[in-house]
């Protein structure tokens, strides 16, 4: 195990038992290296990669801090690793959507309100019926992460945000070259939108099913 890693591990483990809870701050650097049995330079390089993660905040002339560790904040590290996806991994990332976003729209039948449907509803209607492409994915974005979101589930919404930010660019390129592909888009929002004003959870899986496989499928025909 490289040096760093072993570091990391270390902090991990301290972390993991209890040791460093939530918001506490690290000794000083001297101290934990000898604690540890580490080198100072293999500590401050764990260090910095444990904040690149979320795990630790280190503050300018205040010192290195446990984060919140909240789910949702170590997510964020899962975008910027997503960032480096290339163009043939695009058909994993819709093959994850497929089987997570079909099982958060049915958790959100019975628990979205009708002020956040009115909201969903209110995202369509100022769309129109001939949007542009750009403006048709990003109403796309926003009107799942509103599904989602009502699911109250943070982990979901995060890993959900991070899984959809690889599939623009495909769901772009589909609307530019796939005839009938807005109109298709737009039928199935409001078929999902309308299995969510019934409350029926079966046909809300169907319906986002359809949707995301639909993109999927055109993907894996156009490569």
């Amino acid at each position: 195990m490289a040096v760093t890693d072993e570091a990391i591990e270390k902090i991990k483990g301290m972390i993991v038992s209890g040791a460093l809870r939530p918001g506490d701050r690290l000794p000083k650097e001297s101290e934990l290296a000898a604690e540890l049995g580490l080198s100072r330079n293999s500590l401050r390089e764990a260090v910095r990669a444990l904040s690149l993660i979320r795990i630790l905040d280190v503050r300018q002339g205040d010192g290195t801090y446990v984060t919140s560790l909240d789910p949702q904040l170590l997510l964020e590290a899962l975008s910027f690793v997503v960032d480096f996806h290339r163009d043939d991994t695009v058909l994993e990332f819709l093959a994850v959507r497929r089987i997570l976003e079909p099982a958060a729209t049915a958790i959100a039948t019975t628990l979205i309100s009708e002020a956040a449907l009115d909201a969903l509803d209110a995202q369509l209607e100022a769309l129109g019926l001939r949007p542009s492409v750009e403006e048709l994915v990003a109403c796309d974005l926003e009107f799942h992460r509103g599904i989602v979101q009502a699911t109250g589930n943070s982990v979901l919404c995060s890993l959900l945000d991070g899984l959809s930010g690889p599939t623009t660019r495909a769901r772009v390129w589909r609307g530019l070259t796939q005839e009938d592909a807005t109109n298709r888009t737009l039928f199935e929002h409001r078929a999902i939108l309308g299995a969510l004003r019934d409350r029926d959870a079966e046909a809300a899986r169907s319906w986002a099913t359809v949707h995301i496989a639909s993109v999927e499928q055109w993907l894996r025909s156009t490569l």
